[in-house]
């Protein structure tokens, strides 16, 4: 039996974190070499590295929402170290009271209980007018 947590569960972490908007912790998911790359973001982004991470996740603080995670599949693969999950962000822009639902798949590798690569298809521009 593995004593690192599971690829499920160290994504149920990240989203956990994201939606209570607490930053502070969510870059030690990742490895200290992860790559995480957004090829939808406009334009694409591939941001290397713990502290890359550590950077990305603080500008949560700033951001005037509230969020949730909702309808999260998570599908198991034939590589243990891999899953993809499916999910959206429910929330709400606190400033405008705009509403805004972005719809999610990451693709996660995950080896001793920390992200190595994270492939994140989200919707970004949905989120963007969101903030807007």
């Amino acid at each position: 039996m593995s004593e690192f947590a599971s690829p499920r569960a160290v994504f149920l972490r990240l989203i956990d974190g994201i939606t209570a908007l607490r930053p502070e912790g969510l870059h030690r998911l990742y490895a200290e070499d992860a790559v995480v790359v957004h090829p939808f973001a406009h334009p694409a982004s591939r941001l290397e590295g713990r502290e890359a991470l550590r950077a990305h996740f603080v500008q949560l603080e700033t951001l005037p929402m509230e969020i949730k995670a909702r309808n999260v599949v998570v599908h198991e693969t034939a590589d243990p170290e891999v899953i993809i999950a499916e999910f959206e962000y429910e929330g709400r822009n606190t400033e405008t009271g705009r509403e805004f639902v972005v719809p999610n798949i990451f693709v996660l590798r995950v080896r001793n209980g920390h992200i190595v690569e994270s492939r994140d298809y989200a919707h970004h521009r949905a989120f963007d007018e969101a903030m807007a």
